[in-house]
């Protein structure tokens, strides 16, 4: 866990001595998204890209947040590699086998790359994730306010089976951007020339920000996979939560899937997935 020195204290009593709360300057808790990717070269060695940070196209503050994932690196003493691109970690998800899934609403933004085109921002991604298949998924969720993460909205599950956010309710200000994601996964073809399994995770229903009368972005596609788990968010609609639950424990019958309510980390614009990031075993090519 990261902490600035105001919050240490609070932190660490809250995290237990099971917990290694560290000091580091930070504006936000997103580290998924300012954090370093993780990688592994060819003999299985870690590597961390460090992309470049602007806040989400400069909406919030990242004097600090820019310059965590170098300090991380240097602490963990891994091979730090700075990345051509501003790039955040929830914007891109891959399936370990050389497919990565991204959206043109937030990889193309002129508020991230405006001096890079399509096939520019491709070329980058293969190079530097060592994919062979990029997945461009159109748009995300209204009022989110990172222009369409795709940590939203897809996610392998494992390579060659998808879980997507869907809706079947055609007033539903997201049906259209949703179902048109599902379009694209459904004629889309993996690394390996492999159609997808998609497995459709329902929306939950909406919510509003009084304060601000913006939608909440919710997801239970934003999960994080731990070794043997998966952390699974759940917003307080129990028969709605339940049925996911269900998918989830279907999908990952030899993981154990626990949830946990995560509301208030949705009104901060994110969910599980955003405030993780995970640090691979080296000298390991498996993903799974």
């Amino acid at each position: 866990m990261l902490a600035n020195d105001a919050d240490l204290v609070a932190a660490r009593t809250l995290c237990g001595p099971a917990i290694e709360v560290r000091r580091m300057a930070i504006d936000d808790g997103w580290l998924r998204d300012n954090g370093p990717t993780f990688v592994l070269d060819g003999l299985g060695s870690l590597i961390g890209i460090d992309w470049d940070f602007n806040g989400w196209g400069n909406r919030f503050p990242y004097t600090h947040d820019r310059m965590a994932a170098g300090a991380i690196l240097e602490q963990e003493r891994i091979e730090r590699v700075v990345g051509p691109l501003v790039l955040e970690g929830g914007s891109i998800h891959v399936d370990g086998e050389g497919t990565v899934m991204v959206t043109e609403e937030c990889l193309l933004n002129p508020n991230r790359n405006p001096h890079l085109g399509r096939a520019e921002i491709e070329g980058h991604l293969r190079d530097f994730l060592g994919v062979e298949t990029v997945i461009w998924l159109k748009r995300g969720l209204k009022d989110d306010v990172t222009d369409g993460h795709v940590d939203q909205l897809a996610a392998f599950a494992s390579p060659g089976v998808v879980l997507a956010l869907a809706s079947d309710d055609r007033s539903d200000v997201n049906y259209a951007a949703l179902h048109e994601n599902l379009e694209v996964l459904g004629s889309a073809r993996d690394a390996k020339g492999r159609s997808l399994e998609v497995i459709e995770i329902p929306q939950p229903p909406a919510l509003y920000n009084e304060r601000t009368g913006t939608r909440i972005s919710l997801s239970h596609i934003n999960y994080y996979m731990a070794n043997g788990g998966i952390v699974l968010p759940s917003f307080g609609f129990p028969d709605h939560d339940q049925r996911v639950l269900g998918i989830f424990r279907d999908v990952f019958s030899e993981r154990e899937v626990v949830p946990v309510a995560s509301l208030e980390i949705a009104y901060a614009g994110g969910n599980i997935h955003c405030i993780t990031q995970q640090e691979p075993a080296a000298a390991s090519l498996s993903s799974w």
